[in-house]
C-alpha cells in the first residue's frame, strides 16, 4: 500500500479524487446553503483492490450519511454534557470507548487505549482562556483523546475497508469547498492525515500493512553534497543550504545540513543562528562557539538581521489576489494544536506576525515572482502570509503544507545582513535564487 502521509497521492488516489471533487461541486450547486459555501470540509478516497470508497470529515450539512460516502465509525447525536466538569469527562470517556477501529489483522482497539501515552491536546480557547491554571493540571485517571478524533477521512475509510475484507491500495485526502481561513486549506488541494487526531489512530490502521519505502534519506545524502559554505572564519560560518534538507536533526535518521557539515568541516560546536525550513533553500548562517551563537541569536531576537526572500506564487483567484505591488501583511500566528507542524492564523490568541513585501515581476503563465521581507520571525509566517485569503491569496508554489506540491518549493532566502559577532564588521550576503 502507498503510504496516506505520501504527497502527492498515488494517481489512482488522484484519479479517483478528482471524480468525489466533482460530485461534491453538484451536490453543492444543487445545495445553494449548503455549509460547504460557507467553510469548505475535508474528503477522503481509498482505492481497494476492485473499486473506491469516499468520505468527508465528520458530519456535513447536520448528517453523517449521504449516499457514497462511507458511514461513520461510531455515530452518536448528543454530545456528553454534564452538570460539572467531572461528570463531562465522564460521559466523554464512554463515548471514546465505543470508538473502536480495526487494523488488518482484524485487532480493534478504542480511542482510549490508542490515546493511552498521547498528552491531551488543548483547543487554543481552552489553552488561553481564564482556566487555563485549572486545565493545565487537570489529572485524570484516564487518557484524553483530541475532541473529534476519530471522525477524520482516513480512520472512517481504514475501518469501512477492513470490516468488509478489502484490501487498500492507495489513499488521498483533500480539501473542497471555501478555504478555511484559520487552518489554510485549499480547494482541490490534497493533505496527509493530521498529526494530532489522525496519527495515533492510522499507528495502530496500518500496523502489519507493507508500506511502499520513502526515497528522502537517499535524496538528503544527495543533498548533503550541494551544501555550498559561502563563508568561514573562526566564529561563524554561512552556507547555500539546497531545499529539501533538514537544518538540523529531526525525529527520524534523516540527514541534516547541521550533521554534515559537523562531521566533513567542523566537528567541534557548530548550531544555527537561525532556521530555514527543510523545503526552504538559501543562506544560512551558523555560529561555531557558543558565545558566537548567543550574539547572533541576540541579533535575530532584536530584529538587527535584515534578511529578504525571493518566491514565486500563484494566486488561488486573480480576482481576489491582494495585486498591490508592496505593502504590509499582519496575521497573528500559533502553532495548530491538532496539526503540527503548521501554524493557523488565530486574531485573538496569536502572536504577532509581520511581512512586508514586492511584487517584482508578473509571468505569462500567471505566476509572480515576489520578495518578502519578514519583519518578525515566526514559524511558517511568509508561507501562511502568502497562501492565507487575508494575506496574499497566492500561496508559495510547491508549497506541500499550504498549497500545491511541486517540483520543489519556490522559496530561497536570497540575501541576509548583519554585524560580525565578534568584529561588528557589517556582512552581507546575496545569492539570487534564479527563478
Amino acid at each position: 500500500m502507498i503510504s496516506p502521509f505520501t504527497l502527492p497521492p498515488h494517481p489512482l488516489a488522484q484519479e479517483a479524487a478528482t471524480a468525489v471533487v466533482k460530485r461534491v461541486h453538484a451536490y453543492m450547486q444543487a445545495h445553494p446553503e449548503s455549509e460547504l459555501h460557507r467553510q469548505g470540509k475535508m474528503f477522503g478516497v481509498l482505492v481497494y483492490e476492485g473499486g473506491c470508497l469516499a468520505a468527508f470529515s465528520a458530519k456535513l450539512d447536520g448528517s453523517y450519511h449521504h449516499e457514497g460516502f462511507v458511514p461513520p465509525v461510531y455515530e452518536t447525536d448528543t454530545p456528553p454534557v454534564g452538570t460539572s466538569r467531572e461528570e463531562s469527562r465522564r460521559l466523554q470517556q464512554l463515548l471514546f470507548a465505543n470508538y473502536r477501529f480495526l487494523n488488518r489483522s482484524g485487532e480493534s482497539k478504542n480511542l482510549l487505549d490508542l490515546f493511552a501515552d498521547v498528552p491531551p491536546i488543548l483547543s487554543p480557547e481552552e489553552y488561553f482562556s481564564n482556566q487555563k491554571s485549572q486545565i493545565s493540571n487537570f489529572k485524570s485517571p484516564v487518557p484524553i483523546p483530541s475532541s473529534g478524533a476519530g471522525e477524520c477521512c482516513a480512520p472512517k475509510l481504514l475501518q469501512y475497508a477492513f470490516a468488509h475484507g478489502l484490501e487498500p491500495v492507495a489513499m488521498a485526502e483533500f480539501w473542497v469547498g471555501a478555504p478555511s481561513h484559520t487552518e489554510i486549506r485549499q480547494e482541490g488541494v490534497f493533505y496527509a492525515p493530521c498529526s494530532g487526531k489522525c496519527v495515533p489512530i492510522l499507528r495502530h490502521m496500518l500496523a502489519g500493512m507493507e508500506m511502499e519505502p520513502a526515497p528522502e534519506t537517499k535524496r538528503a545524502q544527495e543533498l548533503c553534497r550541494q551544501i555550498e559554505v559561502l563563508y568561514e572564519d573562526d566564529y561563524l560560518m554561512v552556507v547555500n543550504k539546497p531545499a529539501g534538507l533538514l537544518s538540523v536533526p529531526g525525529k527520524g535518521d534523516e540527514p541534516s545540513l547541521t550533521v554534515y557539515l559537523a562531521a566533513e568541516h567542523h566537528p567541534g560546536y557548530l548550531q544555527p543562528a537561525h532556521r530555514l525550513d527543510q523545503d526552504t533553500s538559501g543562506l544560512l548562517v551558523l555560529a561555531k562557539d557558543p558565545e558566537s551563537y548567543k550574539t547572533l541569536q541576540s541579533y535575530f531576537q532584536r530584529r538587527d538581521i535584515l534578511k529578504r526572500y525571493e518566491a514565486l506564487i500563484r494566486p488561488n483567484n486573480l480576482s481576489t489576489f491582494n495585486s498591490q505591488l508592496s505593502s504590509l501583511i499582519s496575521l497573528p500566528l500559533l502553532p495548530n494544536p491538532y496539526d503540527r507542524p503548521r501554524q493557523m492564523v488565530d486574531m485573538e490568541h496569536g502572536k504577532p506576525a509581520i511581512t512586508r513585501y514586492a511584487i517584482r515581476e508578473q509571468r505569462e503563465d500567471g505566476i509572480f515572482l515576489v520578495d518578502f521581507y519578514p519583519l518578525t520571525g515566526r514559524t511558517h509566517q511568509l508561507r501562511v502570509h502568502a497562501a492565507h485569503p487575508d494575506g496574499l491569496n497566492a500561496p508559495i508554489l510547491g508549497d506541500r503544507l499550504y498549497g500545491t506540491p511541486a517540483e520543489r518549493f519556490f522559496l530561497h532566502a536570497a540575501e541576509i545582513t548583519f554585524l560580525h559577532p565578534m568584529t561588528h564588521k557589517e556582512m552581507h550576503f546575496c545569492i539570487p535564487s534564479g527563478f
